[in-house]
Protein backbone atom coordinates (compact mmCIF):
# COMPACT_ATOMS: atom_id res chain seq x y z
CA UNK A 1 0.00 0.00 0.00
CA UNK A 2 2.88 2.46 1.06
CA UNK A 3 4.32 1.98 -2.52
CA UNK A 4 1.60 2.85 -4.32
CA UNK A 5 1.26 5.70 -2.35
CA UNK A 6 4.44 6.52 -3.61
CA UNK A 7 3.70 5.91 -7.09
CA UNK A 8 0.52 8.50 -6.73
CA UNK A 9 2.88 11.21 -5.18
CA UNK A 10 5.54 10.56 -8.07
CA UNK A 11 2.70 10.69 -10.66
CA UNK A 12 1.35 13.62 -9.30
CA UNK A 13 4.76 15.53 -9.07
CA UNK A 14 5.54 14.51 -12.74
CA UNK A 15 2.45 16.05 -13.98
CA UNK A 16 2.88 19.13 -11.96
CA UNK A 17 6.20 19.90 -13.67
CA UNK A 18 4.80 18.85 -17.47
CA UNK A 19 2.04 21.92 -16.13
CA UNK A 20 4.41 24.27 -14.93
CA UNK A 21 6.82 23.26 -17.96
CA UNK A 22 3.72 24.03 -20.65
CA UNK A 23 3.03 27.30 -18.18
CA UNK A 24 6.93 28.22 -18.79
CA UNK A 25 6.43 27.77 -22.81
CA UNK A 26 3.42 30.07 -22.78
CA UNK A 27 4.81 32.72 -21.62
CA UNK A 28 7.30 32.54 -24.06
CA UNK A 29 5.02 33.47 -26.62
CA UNK A 30 4.70 37.33 -26.69
CA UNK A 31 0.84 38.41 -27.04
CA UNK A 32 1.92 42.39 -28.27
CA UNK A 33 3.23 43.42 -24.87
CA UNK A 34 6.53 43.41 -23.81
CA UNK A 35 7.56 41.32 -21.36
CA UNK A 36 11.32 40.52 -20.36
CA UNK A 37 10.26 36.84 -20.19
CA UNK A 38 10.25 36.93 -24.27
CA UNK A 39 13.73 36.89 -24.22
CA UNK A 40 14.55 33.55 -22.08
CA UNK A 41 15.51 31.78 -24.75
CA UNK A 42 18.14 34.18 -25.79
CA UNK A 43 22.20 32.78 -25.17
CA UNK A 44 25.05 35.17 -25.43
CA UNK A 45 28.16 33.97 -26.23
CA UNK A 46 29.93 35.41 -22.53
CA UNK A 47 33.67 34.40 -22.20
CA UNK A 48 33.78 31.16 -24.54
CA UNK A 49 30.28 29.72 -23.46
CA UNK A 50 26.71 30.61 -24.15
CA UNK A 51 24.75 32.64 -21.33
CA UNK A 52 20.89 32.99 -20.87
CA UNK A 53 20.64 36.74 -21.82
CA UNK A 54 19.28 37.61 -18.24
CA UNK A 55 22.63 36.50 -16.73
CA UNK A 56 24.39 39.01 -18.44
CA UNK A 57 22.25 42.12 -18.72
CA UNK A 58 19.36 43.12 -16.77
CA UNK A 59 16.02 43.04 -18.86
CA UNK A 60 13.12 45.79 -18.02
CA UNK A 61 9.82 46.42 -19.82
CA UNK A 62 9.04 50.16 -18.75
CA UNK A 63 6.51 50.66 -21.08
CA UNK A 64 3.98 48.64 -22.84
CA UNK A 65 5.57 47.95 -26.32
CA UNK A 66 9.44 48.50 -25.27
CA UNK A 67 12.04 46.28 -23.58
CA UNK A 68 15.34 47.82 -22.15
CA UNK A 69 18.25 45.61 -22.06
CA UNK A 70 21.05 47.03 -20.17
CA UNK A 71 24.14 45.10 -20.36
CA UNK A 72 26.22 44.33 -17.08
CA UNK A 73 29.26 45.10 -19.02
CA UNK A 74 29.43 47.75 -22.16
CA UNK A 75 31.39 45.41 -23.85
CA UNK A 76 28.90 43.08 -24.54
CA UNK A 77 26.19 44.92 -26.18
CA UNK A 78 27.44 44.17 -29.62
CA UNK A 79 27.12 40.01 -28.70
CA UNK A 80 23.65 40.96 -27.10
CA UNK A 81 22.20 42.56 -29.95
CA UNK A 82 23.41 39.98 -32.41
CA UNK A 83 22.29 37.11 -30.14
CA UNK A 84 18.77 38.53 -30.08
CA UNK A 85 18.61 39.07 -34.15
CA UNK A 86 19.73 35.16 -33.88
CA UNK A 87 17.14 33.92 -32.10
CA UNK A 88 14.89 34.51 -34.99
CA UNK A 89 12.22 36.07 -32.71
CA UNK A 90 11.33 39.18 -34.90
CA UNK A 91 12.76 41.69 -33.01
CA UNK A 92 14.63 44.71 -34.49
CA UNK A 93 16.98 45.88 -31.38
CA UNK A 94 18.54 49.05 -31.68
CA UNK A 95 21.45 50.13 -29.24
CA UNK A 96 22.25 53.78 -28.34
CA UNK A 97 25.77 53.10 -26.54
CA UNK A 98 24.39 52.47 -22.92
CA UNK A 99 21.59 50.04 -23.54
CA UNK A 100 19.28 48.12 -26.33
CA UNK A 101 16.28 49.05 -26.73
CA UNK A 102 13.77 46.74 -28.71
CA UNK A 103 10.17 48.45 -29.79
CA UNK A 104 7.23 45.55 -29.87
CA UNK A 105 5.55 45.92 -32.64
CA UNK A 106 1.38 45.70 -32.98
CA UNK A 107 0.32 42.18 -33.96
CA UNK A 108 -1.23 41.47 -37.18
CA UNK A 109 -4.77 39.22 -37.21
CA UNK A 110 -2.71 36.91 -39.13
CA UNK A 111 0.12 36.61 -36.67
CA UNK A 112 -2.36 36.74 -33.89
CA UNK A 113 -4.12 33.46 -35.28
CA UNK A 114 -0.38 32.01 -35.87
CA UNK A 115 0.66 32.84 -32.59
CA UNK A 116 -2.84 31.21 -31.00
CA UNK A 117 -1.89 28.08 -33.04
CA UNK A 118 1.32 27.51 -31.31
CA UNK A 119 0.05 28.18 -27.76
CA UNK A 120 -2.22 25.26 -28.86
CA UNK A 121 1.11 22.84 -30.01
CA UNK A 122 2.57 23.95 -26.77
CA UNK A 123 -0.29 23.08 -24.23
CA UNK A 124 -0.99 19.86 -26.39
CA UNK A 125 2.81 18.94 -25.61
CA UNK A 126 2.40 19.47 -21.94
CA UNK A 127 -1.35 17.36 -21.87
CA UNK A 128 1.01 14.39 -24.23
CA UNK A 129 3.48 14.82 -21.20
CA UNK A 130 0.76 13.85 -18.84
CA UNK A 131 -0.92 11.18 -20.18
CA UNK A 132 2.32 9.60 -20.59
CA UNK A 133 2.57 9.69 -17.05
CA UNK A 134 -0.77 7.82 -16.40
CA UNK A 135 0.41 5.29 -19.10
CA UNK A 136 4.15 4.91 -17.37
CA UNK A 137 2.44 5.71 -13.21
CA UNK A 138 -0.64 2.59 -14.19
CA UNK A 139 1.90 0.08 -15.49
CA UNK A 140 3.83 0.84 -12.19
CA UNK A 141 0.91 0.22 -10.29
CA UNK A 142 0.64 -3.10 -12.33
CA UNK A 143 3.69 -4.53 -11.39
CA UNK A 144 3.22 -3.62 -7.32
CA UNK A 145 3.06 -6.72 -5.49
CA UNK A 146 1.41 -7.87 -2.72
CA UNK A 147 -1.40 -5.36 -3.22
CA UNK A 148 -5.45 -6.44 -3.92
CA UNK A 149 -6.99 -5.50 -6.86
CA UNK A 150 -9.48 -3.04 -5.45
CA UNK A 151 -6.59 -1.41 -4.35
CA UNK A 152 -4.22 -1.30 -7.80
CA UNK A 153 -8.14 -0.14 -8.97
CA UNK A 154 -8.86 2.89 -6.71
CA UNK A 155 -4.75 4.38 -7.48
CA UNK A 156 -5.23 4.21 -11.50
CA UNK A 157 -8.51 6.05 -10.16
CA UNK A 158 -6.54 8.25 -8.79
CA UNK A 159 -3.70 8.48 -11.64
CA UNK A 160 -6.89 9.11 -13.71
CA UNK A 161 -8.41 11.71 -11.40
CA UNK A 162 -4.95 13.38 -11.70
CA UNK A 163 -4.24 13.44 -15.40
CA UNK A 164 -8.26 14.71 -15.51
CA UNK A 165 -7.43 17.64 -13.14
CA UNK A 166 -3.93 18.88 -14.92
CA UNK A 167 -5.47 18.77 -18.17
CA UNK A 168 -8.00 21.14 -17.34
CA UNK A 169 -5.63 22.91 -15.44
CA UNK A 170 -3.67 23.27 -18.76
CA UNK A 171 -6.72 24.26 -20.84
CA UNK A 172 -7.61 27.00 -18.53
CA UNK A 173 -4.37 28.25 -19.03
CA UNK A 174 -4.53 28.21 -22.70
CA UNK A 175 -8.07 29.57 -22.95
CA UNK A 176 -6.38 32.73 -21.12
CA UNK A 177 -3.60 32.82 -23.25
CA UNK A 178 -5.67 32.99 -26.32
CA UNK A 179 -7.79 35.88 -25.00
CA UNK A 180 -4.11 37.95 -23.80
CA UNK A 181 -2.94 37.07 -27.85
CA UNK A 182 -6.52 37.91 -29.70
CA UNK A 183 -6.80 41.18 -27.25
CA UNK A 184 -5.68 43.98 -29.60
Amino acid sequence: MEELELLLEEAQDLMNKAYTHAGSELGRIRAGKASPNMLDSVQVPYYGSLSPLNQVSSVTAPEARTLFIRPFEKGLIQEIERAIINANLGFNPQNDGQQIIINIPMLTEERRRQLVKQASQETEQGKISIRSVRKEINEMIDKVKGVSEDDQKNAKETVQKLTDDFSAKIDAMLKKKEQEIMTV
